[in-house]
């Protein structure tokens, strides 16, 4: 499938751009038709083959939903303008995980009574804010322990290696180790993501590194950070 790309300031390519990606998403039986209908406003100069695949993504996730029930909510102002979010970041998404997030994000959304489509889409502006690096490294943190996840951290092993630059290490290697820590730094800046300080044995007080800052042991997972695991299924499967 060929990706288009078209001016912004031209309205006729951008009219034909979005006419060309509803006929697209309508060839995918129901996501494809529902996301046909809140397209045309939201695409123009987005490649539509990410799209399209974003449709087929969702059309697996809402199997066995009552499909009146979902069509109804495009009346919900809530839903649409999740929806519409969700076509702006799968139309930027240059991956399938991210793609597949998205899409489960999107329909939990619709299957569950627990995250209402307001706080849906808070998640899904959280995910729009973090890159597919950093949510490896948030779902590490779900289970950190010496031998947990395994497959997983095989499978992720050049992101998760550890960098540990010294004094004599190379440009390279202390590049790769700040962005390393830039990576834990902004998870906790979003709330998905704590530090753990290194606590002194004797007075039972965070101990203090040069700066006077507290010295920070470890991260750990915040209940923010499970949540959207879950929403976007990278909950408990290991081989994500």
């Amino acid at each position: 499938m060929t990706d288009i790309d078209t001016p912004e300031t031209d309205p006729a390519t951008a009219d034909y751009v979005a006419s060309a990606a509803r006929a697209v998403l309508g060839a995918v039986p129901f996501a494809g038709s529902l996301l046909a209908e809140l397209a045309g406003s939201v695409i123009p100069n987005q490649r539509i083959d990410r799209l399209c695949r974003f449709a087929h993504e969702l059309e697996q996730r809402l199997q066995g939903l009552d499909r009146q029930a979902v069509r109804a909510q495009l009346s919900n102002e809530n839903f649409t303008d999740l929806t519409e979010e969700a076509l702006r970041q799968a139309a930027r998404s240059t991956t399938d995980d991210r793609r597949r997030y998205i899409a489960n994000l999107l329909a939990t959304g619709l299957s569950t009574s627990t995250v209402s489509f307001i706080e849906a889409k808070h998640l899904l502006r959280i995910l729009g804010e973090i890159n597919d690096i950093e949510i490896v490294w948030l779902r590490f943190y779900l289970n950190p322990v010496m031998d947990g996840d395994t497959e997983f951290r095989k499978k992720h092993e050049a992101v998760l290696q550890p960098v540990a630059a010294s004094f004599g290490s190379e440009q390279t290697e202390i590049d790769r180790e700040t962005l390393q820590d830039s990576y834990r730094a902004h998870l906790v800046q979003l709330g998905l993501l704590e530090e753990r300080y290194r606590i002194d044995s004797r007075t039972k007080l965070p101990e203090f590194d040069r700066s006077g800052r507290p010295t920070v042991q470890g991260h750990e997972i915040t209940r923010l950070g499970r949540l959207l695991l879950s929403q976007l299924g990278l909950g408990e499967d290991p081989a994500v």
